[in-house]
Parts: structure tokens; sequence; C-alpha cells
């Protein structure tokens, strides 16, 4: 029979759901048993008669000793009896009592010993001094490679030394789990992957798990015929075997039929680790079948774990370098931003530091309506019109992506100089939006072989195959930029912090200001009262628990201690959330309206995608009605929302389930839409206080919060012309509702 006839018809469609850990065969370069405690044969690969003269039918049952024969058996003996792990122990080299020599490579796994036994030409013990010289000159160059390539190319020479593989090479998987390779040693007649790309389709999700658990993996022929084990399943687990540590595991067919495509009939792979993570691999290749001893494989497998350490610390150097470069810049615009009073002018003065800090070829700042640009930016419109986006989509402190136009659709016009895009918000209350602009980079990527054709192999019928051809193919991407660092989004993100900080102290400069020149805010005063009541019984709870700990220093009760600056931590941030909100509260007649057409609908959705810390673990049944849109300001009518809802989800938390229902009704003038909820409830005799600053209809210690949410909502929607109330029956549930006058209508 040919050796074409033997190559199974291959369904690619389910190679990523291949059993792939429990084959029920191994490789035949040697034999497999699986031993109980006692070194009965449980089980026996279906080839062990080829080397032992021992059917495996008339082995399984037997004593070791009358498979491999009792010398060899009295050899083994005390290392199969010793503590096995789940990864391949070298138990020593026997010789069968029909004269063939083995490595025997023994581990506990999966409720058996199993023991394999790979073919050997030596009848002395594996010589593990490969490892020395190997390891040792790897050690010494370490220092004098400049960087991770080098080491990589270092890495690649000194295996295939060892091994005598005629092409050697690492690649690194990107984010996406594309392999690049970025060194390679190579015999002169063999074809170069230097720089190409191979798609991660080439390795799927359950392979590179393996890899990660089992870090090295030999085939030394790949037109082998596997050998099953008999009986299939494992009589301990009555499943089949998981074979995922053993040296001979048989392979995925599909797998093999790669290999030949690629004229590679012997292959070694060896995982490389960093910080936990499938780094890449060291890929060995061979024309011709090729054995590799254990000893040898021992060395890579040690020269490999190396090599991943020296790239962690390279990686982990850089970066760090990169991150102090980053924020030297963020020292300097920081200091830059402190000089004036002008807040806005400050930033533009900045301007050249803001581009430098994120890479940017453009940046612009949304301030009070204003958009300042500065480089190669989007015109203000579309500036604009994103910023809208950003903000209904609620994105957080920081959003980032280098392509753009895959989340944002009208950005397939402004690839030009906005294909990667990092923004982020400067203010809680106003639509203020500070935002850096990448260009396109366009870029070939070489690929080993078209990663999007699916080959077929000749012939009648159709056999679906793995792909077949490894020619270099050139792919141009479009619309996308230089991808955005991890260091440049986390210093962007406390860039964000310092900048609230110092909005905040402006904000507090010109409150004192306003309180010197004697204007005060009539508001503030009509509920003056309530304000001095409720900040000061955290700050009374503060001054106690501080004496308290004072008299108790030289107590030994450390767990009371622990109490006493646990509720001093939580009375000052129930004092700072009051402080933050009123501050919230007061802004909010300021600011200036920008009403637009508001799709209420995403709205809703954007609100509950903020809640979905709170209502973790809760039972919620939401309940969405079909909304119309609405004319307001985005910006505040988020916050009015999100008021309610989070109100609502307040409210139900002694409710299982909790039920909230969003509706609207259509009236010829105005839009109504009611947030409804079968929680707690209120009396009704006291619903003219529920949209008053600090004012609560429920005990602080029921139901936490500061009693501006509601103040906010009735500000929002009446700067909208509109009207707010409520409805409840206590202890069954209550309903909020406001209304919004149509355009037409509102002035």
């Amino acid at each position: 029979m040919t050796q074409a006839a033997t190559v199974p018809v291959l369904d690619l469609s389910t190679c990523d759901k291949e059993p792939i850990r429990t084959p029920g065969s191994i490789q035949p370069h040697g034999f497999l048993l699986t031993l109980a405690p006692d070194l009965a044969v449980l089980q026996a690969s279906g080839n062990v008669g080829d080397w032992t003269g021992v059917a495996a039918r008339d082995a399984v049952g037997q004593p070791l000793a009358a498979v491999i024969g009792a010398a060899a058996a009295q050899r083994i003996a005390p290392e199969l009896a010793a503590d096995l792990g789940p990864r391949p122990y070298y138990a020593g080299t026997i010789t069968t009592a029909n004269g063939h020599h083995f490595d025997v490579l023994a581990h506990e796994w999966d409720g058996v010993i199993i023991a394999e036994f790979e073919a050997v030409d030596r009848a002395e013990a594996a010589d593990f001094r490969h490892l020395y010289p190997l390891i040792g000159d790897f050690l010494l160059k370490v220092n004098d490679a400049t960087g991770i390539e080098a080491l990589a190319s270092l890495a690649c020479q000194h295996i295939r030394s060892v091994t005598g593989f005629g092409r050697v090479l690492v690649y690194q998987f990107d984010a996406d789990g594309h392999g690049h390779v970025t060194a390679e040693a190579r015999d002169e007649r063999y074809h170069s992957y230097m720089g190409q790309h191979f798609p991660a389709s080439d390795i799927p999700a359950q392979a590179r798990e393996l890899y990660k658990l089992s870090r090295i993996r030999l085939i030394q022929d790949a037109t082998y015929v596997p050998a099953p084990l008999v009986p299939a399943l494992n009589p301990v687990t009555g499943r089949p075997n998981d074979l995922s540590f053993a040296a001979l595991r048989s392979v995925s067919p599909v797998h093999l039929q790669y290999m030949r495509n690629m004229n590679t009939l012997a292959s070694m792979s060896v995982s490389l680790m960093v910080k936990g993570k499938l780094w890449g691999l060291i890929s060995c290749h061979n024309e011709g079948p090729i054995p590799i001893a254990f000893e040898k494989r021992t060395a890579c497998e040690q020269l490999g774990q190396i090599l991943a350490l020296c790239i962690e610390s390279r990686e982990d150097a850089a970066d760090l370098q990169f991150r102090l470069e980053v924020r030297r810049t963020m020292v300097s615009m920081l200091a830059g931003l402190t000089q004036g009073s002008d807040f806005v002018e400050n930033l533009v003065n900045v301007f050249p530091d803001l581009l430098r800090f994120a890479r940017a070829s453009g940046a612009a700042i949304m301030v009070d309506g204003r958009v300042l640009t500065y480089g190669d930016t989007p015109e203000e419109d579309d500036i604009r019109a994103l910023v809208d986006w950003l903000t209904l989509h609620d994105h957080g402190d920081v959003f980032h992506t280098d392509k753009l136009s895959a989340q944002y659709p009208p950005a397939e016009r402004l690839t030009r100089n906005a294909s990667g895009l990092l923004a982020m918000p400067i203010s809680r209350i106003h639509k203020h939006y500070l935002l850096w602009f990448r260009p396109e980079w366009v870029h070939t990527i070489e690929w080993a072989g078209n990663p999007h054709a699916k080959a077929a192999a000749t012939g009648a019928p159709t056999q679906l195959s793995p792909r077949t051809s490894f020619d270099a193919w050139r792919e141009t991407i479009h619309g996308t930029s230089q991808p955005w660092h991890q260091g440049e989004i986390e210093m962007a993100l406390e860039f964000r912090t310092a900048l609230l900080g110092i909005a905040l102290e402006r904000a507090e400069q010109m409150a004192e200001l306003a309180e010197e020149l004697g204007r005060a805010n009539k508001e503030l005063e009509a509920f003056s009262y309530s304000v001095s009541h409720d900040l000061r019984a955290p700050l009374r709870h503060i001054v106690g628990f501080a004496d308290l700990l004072l008299e108790s220093a030289g107590s030994e009760d450390a767990q009371q201690r622990q109490r006493f600056l646990k509720n001093i931590k939580e009375a000052a941030r129930l004092a700072g959330k009051l402080v933050d909100d009123l501050l919230s509260f007061s802004q909010m007649g300021r600011a200036s309206l920008r009403p637009t057409t508001v799709d209420m609908n995403d709205l809703v959705a954007s609100c509950l995608d903020k809640l979905a810390l709170e209502t973790r673990g809760r039972n919620i049944e939401w309940n969405i009605g079909t909304l119309p849109e609405a004319w307001a300001d985005p910006t505040f009518l988020h916050l009015a929302l999100f008021n309610l809802l989070a109100n609502a989800v307040k409210f139900t938390g002694q409710r299982d389930p909790a039920v909230i229902r969003v509706s609207a009704e259509d009236h010829p003038h105005e839009t109504v839409f009611h947030v409804a909820d079968n929680g707690a409830g209120f009396n009704m005799e006291y619903v003219h206080k529920l949209f008053g600053v600090f004012q609560r209809l429920h005990r602080m210690e029921d139901f936490q919060g500061t009693g501006i949410g509601l103040a906010n909502v009735r500000r929002i929607v009446e700067r909208h012309n509109g009207r707010v109330w409520a409805d409840s029956v206590q202890g069954e549930g209550a309903t909020f509702s406001f209304a919004l006058p149509k355009p037409d209508s509102s002035h």
C-alpha cells in the first residue's frame, strides 16, 4: 500500500475540536505501557510485540517482567515505585529480553503510571553532558546579545548544533495569535522563513493550551502509522487516556499533513513561556526523519526556559524605559499647566508636549463648546461628531483603538489622519474631551503562504487538507494606526487624574474668590442647614473615633484599632461623597445646554453598561420598552437617567427578583418617560420633599446615598423646560417620571 493511500481524508472544519490530548495512540518509534501500582500491565500500545515479541493482548494483565524481561524490570522497578509527577522522568536505559535497547520515561497521570520505552542504539545510560556545554555557552553569550532577536538567533544556532535539525526558528505570537518569525538558523538548502508571519489558524486554541502544559514535543517521522492503545479505554477512569505529557503521544493527522505539505518529516517544538503566557515557540524542522534522544531534548527544553527568562527581563527593561520617557513628558506638561490661571490656555501652550506624550500626529481639546486643535487632525465638525459618539456610548475614563473605523463607521473617511484614537473626558459634568489622533499606518505583512486561501488536494474525490502553499505572500494593511502601548494608556489615566485635580483646584480658587467678593449662592443658603447636618455626622465620627484611637495607642488590641480606622475611613468617604455631589449640583446650574436629537434606547443601554458592577450578582429583570427619541443635551440627560436607574437598583436591593421597567408615552407637545421598580417605595405624604437637595425619605443605614441624585434629576429636567414627578405605594415600589418638550414646543 502506498503512503498516499494511508493518508486519511481530513475534515478541517473540526480540527479545532480534535481530541489531541486523548488520541488513543502513540508514535511508533517506541512503545507505551500503562501500569498499576504493583507494576502489572493495564494497557499496551499495539506495536509492543514488534519491539518485545509479546503481543499487546498477551501483555495486558501480566507483570512488567513478563513483557520486558526480569532483568530490565528489576532495573527500573525502583524508579517506577518513586513519587512520580506529571512530567516525564528518566527512569533509566534497559535492554529487553530480546536484545533491544530503550530509554524509559515514566510519569503518573490520569490514574495510572505511564511508562514510555523509546528505542535507542546504545545499551548504556543517557549522557546528560550535552546539557552543560549548551547551557553554559548560551549563558556566556547572553550579555553580548543586544536585543531579543539576537538572543533568539543565538538559541536557534545552539539547538541546531545539538539536534542536527535542518532549520530552527523562533517565532513570537502577536495580540491576534499570529506567529512572526524573529530568528532562524538553517542549512543553506532549506527555505528561509525569516521575517514571515504564520496565521493564528495554523495552531488551534486547544493546541496552544497544550503547548502551555507540555513544554516540548517531538515528531520523529511525519509518515508514521499510529500504534493504538490496547484496550482503548483507561481501566481506571473508563475513558480514553489523557496523554498530554506523554513524549510518544500521537499528534493530529491534520498537523501531520501540514508538515508533509511543508516538506517537513520531523519536527520539534519548545514552548517559550513569559509571565505565564505562551510568548512563542522554538520550532525545529527536518526534511527527513530524525531521532532526538531524551537527553538532547532535555537540553533544548532547558535552553528554551532560559531564553524565556531572558526575553522577560529584556521586555521588562524596555517597558520600564518607555514608561520613564512618557512620565518625563507628563511631568513637563503638568508643570506647564500650573503656570497661568486660564486652564484652557495652559493646555494649548503644552500642545507640542501633548503630541510627544502619546506619539500622536494631532491633538484636539473640546471645552465649553470650543474645539482647539494642533497638528494633523480631522475637521472641527468631524471632531464634534466624534465627541458626541464618545459621550453617548460612555467608554469610561479612557478610550483607545488602533482602528477607529471598526467601532465608529463614520471614521472610514478619516483614516488618513485618524485611524487611531486615544480619548478621555476631562470633566464629569461637561462635554470636555482631550483627544489624540494617529495617522494610518499602511504596512505590508509577508505571510508564509496566503492565510486566507482554503487549499484542497487534487484528485477525485476532492480531499480537504491543510494549506499546501508556504510561498511568501504579501498583504497590505490599511485603516489601522500604530498600536497604543499599554504604558501610554496607563499614563493617560494618570494624566487625566492630574488634570481633574488641577481643575478642582481652580474651582476651589474661584469659590474662594466668590466668597471674598460676597457673591453668596442663594440656593445654597436655602439648604445650608441640611448640608451642615449631613456633614456634621461623619465629621463627628472622624473626631470621635480618632480620640478613641489615641486613647488606645498603648493597647495591644490591634483588632479594635483596625475597627476605629475603618470607621474613620468610611466617615471620611461619606463626607467626601457629600462634597462631590454638592459640587456636581452647583455646577449643574452654570453649564450651558447643547440640545440635540438623542436616541433614548442607546442612552439606556449605556447607563446599564455603567451599572454593571453595581448589579453584578443581583437577580434583576430589566423590562426596557421601545423608546422614542428626545430633544435634549445628551450629557445631562445621561446623568439624569443614570440617577433614576441607579435609584431603582438601590431601592430594590431587598427584592429577588428585582423588576425595573423603562417605558415612554408620546404626546403631541411632549414625550414622557417612566422608570418603575418593585422596591421599597416611599410615603406619598412626603413626595414634596423627594426632589429637594439632601432630602431622604429612608434612613441612611437602610439605603446609602447623599440625597442629591434626585435634586440633580429635577434641575436637569427643569433646565430643559420639562417637569418631573413620582408616584409610589410604600413597600410595593415607585415610579419616577419626567416629561421633555418636543423641539417645536420648547420655546
